[in-house]
């Protein structure tokens, strides 16, 4: 019982990620987003580097990221506690 107990609380303390580790994390989120938005901001007339120019950036990473969540739709068929649910 009582290596089940370390072997947990180990797994807990090791998932943890430090302060630089979330930044360096979103640090490449960051660079992700003005990798595959920038040039279409741009290409909307923005002039690169400026605050405009990263708002629409991150006015097209959140309307993406809605887009793929509203693409998630669950149905569930059945009836008295037996249901047939399929997610797509």
């Amino acid at each position: 019982m009582r290596i089940l107990i370390f072997l947990l609380a180990t797994l807990f303390i090791t998932g943890c990620a430090t302060p630089e580790q979330r930044a360096a994390q979103i640090s490449a989120e960051v660079d992700d987003m003005v990798r595959v938005y920038g040039p279409g901001c741009e290409k909307l007339g923005f002039k690169s580097d400026t605050d405009p120019w990263r708002d629409c950036i991150l006015r097209l990473a959140t309307k993406t990221s809605l887009e793929r969540r509203e693409v998630m739709t669950t149905n569930c068929i059945g009836s008295r506690g037996f249901f047939q649910c399929s997610s797509f």
